[in-house]
């Protein structure tokens, strides 16, 4: 158990940001706590911390390192809970990030039902609308939204959507409804902005439109609002609007010529020990996303809402 013991220590160092404050939590003084740390970079022929008079931060290697053992010592914590209790029931922490209008429309119902069936488990959910293809290491499974750069990243597939274009109707009367992508470049949107800039250029079937006059804003929840008000078209998920088109308040505009697919992946390193619990999620959420989207075909914008324009 040396091993584990080891690697309790090191995920200790890592979280305290102090070997003496490690080894009294280990119960072991600050000269046994380096040499254990020692022991192991001599083990691994790397260095973990660098170390200076102020601070204690981790290496490249040290962070791929201890990132692996708090897998192996989740792993090993959850079979002994299973073994003892006699079930396959999973338990720890959780920790997700999503897109914000995904987490508020779909994957806030998904981890209800997730939390339901395994009680033990603490989910930790971080919703924004700045997320990057990138999946931090303190977060288990990252659900992202459209095409994906290339990376050392495990991505499940999860659901084919689609981004549309849609409007209210006092806005589509007021300024009309284009027939060539090209007029929206001149008519009022709403665009949301992220860490990389205004996403004003919106793919419409085979043609890219750059818009100019729009309102933009951080949140996509303020930009469907914005649209319900009739403040402009906007450009949106179709599972976002979906109950803005069905009780009237948004219409689709040219859907589905005037929508781009928009996958949906879920997102995690590439750990070959990954924890229980988070193995059982990756599966629940393909098993919700398929059922959620399993009506969805290649007609699907077009027989979802019939007599949209």
């Amino acid at each position: 158990m040396n091993r584990f013991s080891d690697m309790q220590l090191l995920v200790d160092v890592a979280d305290l940001g102090s070997l003496s404050a490690a080894g009294r939590r280990a119960g072991l003084s600050p000269a046994a706590a380096s040499a254990c740390v020692q022991r192991v970079e001599t083990m691994l022929g790397a260095r973990l911390f660098e170390r200076t008079t102020r601070q204690l931060r981790l290496t490249d290697e040290g962070r791929m390192y201890i990132a692996s053992c708090r897998v192996a010592i989740e792993t090993m914590k959850e079979a002994e809970r299973a073994v003892r209790s006699g079930t396959d029931a999973v338990s720890g922490t959780l920790r997700v990030s999503a897109p914000s209008d995904l987490g508020r429309n779909l994957l806030v119902h998904i981890l209800n039902r997730f939390m339901e069936l395994h009680p033990d488990v603490r989910v930790v959910l971080t919703l924004s609308d700045s997320l990057s293809r990138f999946v931090p290491d303190d977060v288990d499974v990252a659900i992202r939204v459209g095409p994906l750069a290339d990376s050392d990243l495990v991505a499940r597939h999860l659901a084919d959507s689609w981004r549309v274009v849609c409007a209210s109707p006092a806005c589509i009367e007021i300024h009309g409804m284009p027939t060539q992508p090209e007029e929206l470049a001149e008519l009022p949107t709403l665009v949301l902005t992220t860490h990389a800039g205004p996403r004003n250029e919106w793919q419409l079937g085979e043609d890219v439109v750059r818009v100019r006059r729009y309102h933009e804003c951080t949140d996509s929840e303020v930009i469907r609002t914005w649209a319900v008000l009739g403040r402009g078209f906007a450009y949106r998920q179709l599972w976002a609007v979906a109950a803005d088109v069905s009780a009237g308040r948004l219409k689709l505009v040219h859907a589905p010529a005037w929508s781009a697919p928009s996958p949906i992946h879920a997102m995690y390193h590439p750990n070959v020990f990954q924890p229980p619990r988070v193995r059982r999620f990756v599966d629940f959420l393909q098993e919700e996303f398929s059922r959620r989207f399993a009506a969805e075909g290649e007609n699907a914008l077009a027989s979802a809402f019939k007599g949209e324009p």
